[in-house]
């Protein structure tokens, strides 16, 4: 049996270990390691340093950045190397181990790509510097609306930690509170950002338990928190506070597009990082009978095979047993008056090794208003309907990503002037693409920075 890993708090004086610490375990259920807790007191006092700290300079900050993705990507971090990582992530988390490489070569190329992407939500009338010659005759000019920013970070994939980064690049001061599921990421990363030269009082990783999360958020100037719908409500009053809830990402297929020509793009969209991604598909809108595009699904979906998380040919994600049981029977208990053509049994593969696959979940709902259609489950789970023209956009409103596969140029304006539709992808362009620099939900920057005149 391998030795506990420790995941420590890193705090403005370095590392620390807490009396109080929670066991984290594998999807098997044996013990992998230990995380700190910090009290709300070194909360406290760590979030002040971070306030008093003296952030460096935007050169020094995008080399560090880029130094930062090569140990983060490749190096020894905490007795840990790349491939020993990745593995403890998948082992714990369930997220196979495919997507976890995947997803940590996304997070390093995200830092890469920072020194041309920070600045991409500056207004073209600003400019970066106060001393820069345009301000001789009055400028606006890109300023933080804050100094300390902190994230409270879901261990859905490591692609969560590819979006905080930017505030170091903007020059904020940093703090993290790890998944307690799956910290290693934040551990590795926050600990790579140290080691590319970031001051142990610019950058801090600081484990707690919930309660404690609110000192956090309470002590920071500006926060982005993961979650549910639970938090999203909780924090949707704040302007303080970014909330990263569901994505009840959809597509949306009219008759002018051959739906049979793009089944593998969609079961592809909606089996993507596992199902877990808010940017995964969960709901699929077509024009005329949703039937056979159900089937087609179904088909393709159960055809992926059941394997152990850290196998590299997993697609799936693995749960503890007793956890992938609570979400089946919530998938029953939502799913009913609904049509199961794949799933309906049980989405429960019990592996021999440990833990049990959520396989994947197809239903049809009777019509575009159904709510089912804004159920967003942590594994492949689709909700199929019809839809007509009748019913307009409505049935795509409060939706991270839209893809539309259509030729109608005038629902396309009117999804692109919806402001509940976040961001919109056309034809076979699904809502699982992503790149370094084109916005999430909105650029951070926007969140974080304000224009300021200035003249000299």
């Amino acid at each position: 049996m391998p030795e506990p890993v420790h995941v420590d708090a890193l705090g403005a004086d370095g590392i620390y270990r807490t009396r109080r610490r929670m066991n984290i375990t594998r999807v098997s259920g044996e013990k992998a390691g230990e995380i700190s807790l910090v009290s709300p007191l070194y909360v406290r006092r760590t979030m002040t340093a971070l306030r008093e700290a003296v952030s460096p300079r935007a050169s020094d900050r995008f080399a560090m950045l880029e130094k930062a993705a090569e140990v983060y990507l490749q190096g020894t971090v905490g007795g840990m190397d790349a491939d020993q990582y990745a593995r403890m992530v998948s082992r714990t988390s369930g997220v196979p181990l495919r997507v976890v490489r995947e997803s940590a070569a996304g997070v390093a190329g995200t830092l890469r790509a920072l020194r041309r992407t920070a600045g991409l939500a500056m207004p073209v009338g600003a400019v970066a510097d106060w001393d820069d010659a345009r301000t001789q005759s009055g400028s606006a000019v890109w300023t933080r609306k804050g100094d300390v920013f902190a994230v409270l970070a879901s261990g859905n994939t490591p692609a969560v930690h590819g979006l905080w980064p930017e505030a170091l690049a903007l020059g904020y001061k940093v703090a993290v509170r790890p998944s307690n599921r799956e910290p290693f990421t934040a551990f590795r990363l926050v600990s790579a950002l140290r080691e590319a030269g970031f001051g142990d009082d610019v950058v801090a990783l600081l484990p707690t338990d919930h309660q404690t999360a609110d000192v956090l958020i309470a002590e920071a100037d500006y926060a982005m928190v993961y979650g549910g719908q639970d938090v999203a409500d909780k924090y949707s009053g704040s302007p303080r506070v970014l909330p990263q809830g569901p994505g009840r990402s959809k597509i949306l297929v009219t008759k002018d597009v051959d739906w049979r020509d793009k089944v593998d793009l969609i079961a592809d969209a909606v089996s993507h990082l596992g199902g877990t991604a808010c940017i995964c598909t969960t709901a699929v809108l077509v024009e005329g009978d949703p039937a056979p595009l159900a089937a087609a699904l179904a088909a393709r979906l159960s055809r992926i095979p059941s394997l152990p998380a850290d196998d590299p040919s997993a697609v799936l994600t693995v749960q503890p047993r007793e956890q992938a049981e609570r979400v089946d029977q919530h998938l029953h208990t939502v799913a009913e008056g609904t049509r199961p053509w794949l799933g309906g049994d049980s989405i429960v593969d019990e592996l021999s090794a440990g833990g049990a696959v959520l396989r994947p979940a197809v239903h049809e709902v009777s019509s575009s208003s159904a709510p089912q259609l804004d159920v967003e489950l942590p594994f492949p789970c689709v909700w199929v309907g019809p839809w007509t023209r009748q019913d307009g956009i409505t049935p795509l409103k409060q939706s991270l990503v839209v893809t539309a596969m259509t030729e109608d140029r005038g629902l396309i304006e009117s999804l692109l002037g919806e402001p509940t539709v976040t961001n919109l992808y056309l034809g076979d362009n699904p809502t699982t693409w992503t790149r370094p620099g084109v916005p999430h939900d909105g650029y951070l920057g926007e969140f974080l920075m304000r224009t300021k005149a200035v003249i000299r």
